[in-house]
């Protein structure tokens, strides 16, 4: 893959992701302000709003404000350029691995976002699970992250054949 088609790769589902997570936000914050939450699919899927001061799980939520700012601003802004770096000017990664990184760069900015704009709160609104086994309440720049280390650790190496062809 070329570096222009992995910067056009990168740069069409980075902004995409982080659009459309903002986008939702938008929407779960202006149609689900009422307490409680809307169940889909036969309680699958529950939408609610929530805003969350800490990170995955709200881990860190107790820190105080100027450890949350580091912590979730600045350290998560030095790892966004890191991982923005490494996936236009890194080694000659396959389409998967380009995929997963631009998924966590994308959902990392959507969280960060509203880290910078919301007085460090992050919107969440999703729910999934069956009966009393159910996630922890998340959005959609949360699902890309996940998704995005499932893909680059699933990646197959592209050098992998060439290495298996020299046995």
């Amino acid at each position: 893959m070329t570096r222009m088609t992995r910067l056009a790769l990168i740069a069409v589902i980075t902004f995409s992701s982080a659009g459309c997570d903002q986008a939702a936000k938008h929407i779960a914050r202006n149609t689900l302000s009422n307490p409680g939450s809307i169940s889909l699919l036969n309680d699958t899927v529950r939408l609610g709003l929530a805003e969350n001061r800490g990170a995955f799980l709200s881990l860190g939520s107790n820190f105080s404000d100027s450890t949350r700012r580091f912590l979730f601003v600045s350290v998560a802004s030095v790892l966004l350029a890191a991982i923005a770096i490494a996936s236009v000017f890194g080694p000659n990664f396959g389409v998967a691995h380009v995929v997963g990184l631009a998924l966590v760069l994308g959902g990392g900015i959507g969280n960060l976002i509203d880290r910078i704009l919301r007085d460090g709160l992050v919107t969440d609104f999703v729910q999934i699970g069956i009966g009393s086994l159910r996630t922890g309440i998340f959005n959609l720049s949360d699902l890309a992250i996940v998704l995005g280390v499932a893909c680059f650790a699933l990646a197959r190496d592209p050098s992998a054949s060439t290495r298996a062809g020299s046995w």
